[in-house]
């Protein structure tokens, strides 16, 4: 009985060690409560007189470390994803299964195709407009085929020949007065030898007395849009003064624009101080027109015609 008694005596004290452990206080994994929960959990139920359910239980809601419940959060997650997958696997393949015996006697294809539309053309009626015949040639009858031979051995070349080039429309001065540049392409074969186009002018303003033939001349010049100089004298020393700055000077009527110079006397010019006109046409025959001041009087301006043997004998101021 005394052996009986001290056994009773050891199970009362497993229980209160029990209850202990169950209701006391404490934190960490060193609790009293902690290490019964682990007891438990390892198959230790019946040391501490539990049944194995009730011991399950314990577990569960027995203290966890920080790292245990983040592990368990991972698993726990990891097994939300492996079942939805799941899900979505079995839905799609009862969809699949619903769409194959709802369409049992049509083929599904396994990849998407390009679907090619054949449209065929009729021939409409004959409107008078360009067609393309019915009828076909077998390209293996010599007698439809056309042949054409190419060479190879050639160079290159301009769509035209080089003889047919009309050099005289090439822009080939340097003339910065674009009017004088225009007449420079017509007179390629005439200019002098060396001739400058952006010569001095001499050009300033109207420096001779209004109404005369030098005033009147200067002013014919300036609206024409040719270079004249502004003091160039008397009209008896216009020739030798443009000639001097450089100006194209010859007994030759050219242009419309041109100056004609008379000495003194000639052409009923005045005796002394001679005579200046601008050409306003040149004919085919030679003969030229020109216009004047002060032939018929002060700021009188007249015409008059000479014929190719005068306007020979004439010098010319051309640019």
């Amino acid at each position: 009985m005394k052996h009986a008694s001290h056994k009773a005596t050891a199970v009362s004290r497993q229980k209160f060690s029990l209850a202990k452990a169950l209701f006391a206080s404490g934190k960490g994994t060193h609790s009293i409560r902690s290490v019964r929960a682990v007891q438990s959990a390892g198959d230790d139920a019946a040391v501490l007189g539990l049944d194995p359910a009730v011991a399950e239980k314990i577990n569960e809601i027995a203290p966890q470390t920080r790292r245990s419940i983040r592990q368990a959060a991972r698993a726990a997650e990891r097994r939300s994803h492996i079942l939805a997958s799941a899900s979505l696997a079995a839905l799609v393949g009862t969809a699949a299964g619903a769409m194959a015996f709802s369409n049992a006697n049509e083929d599904i294809p396994l990849a998407e195709t390009t679907t090619t539309t054949t449209t065929q053309l009729k021939r409409v009626a004959d409107t008078g407009t360009a067609s393309r015949s019915e009828a076909r040639s077998d390209l293996n009858d010599s007698s439809s085929v056309q042949s054409a031979s190419t060479d190879s051995n050639g160079g290159w070349d301009l769509s035209v020949s080089d003889s047919s080039l009309d050099t005289a429309l090439m822009n080939r001065n340097t003339a910065q007065n674009v009017t004088v540049s225009d007449l420079m392409d017509q007179d390629q074969g005439a200019l002098p030898a060396g001739f400058n186009p952006n010569h001095d002018t001499g050009a300033n303003a109207n420096n001779y007395p209004w109404g005369q033939c030098t005033w009147y001349a200067y002013e014919r010049r300036v609206q024409l849009g040719l270079p004249v100089g502004g003091n160039f004298g008397d009209a008896v020393s216009w020739a030798e003064s443009a000639s001097a700055r450089g100006y194209w000077v010859d007994n030759t009527p050219r242009h419309v624009g041109d100056v004609v110079v008379f000495a003194p006397g000639q052409e009923h010019a005045d005796s002394y101080y001679g005579h200046v006109a601008v050409v306003e046409k040149v004919n085919a025959d030679g003969s030229i027109e020109i216009s004047e001041s002060n032939y018929k009087g002060l700021g009188v301006i007249s015409s008059r015609t000479f014929s190719a043997a005068q306007a020979g004998a004439l010098q010319y101021i051309h640019y």
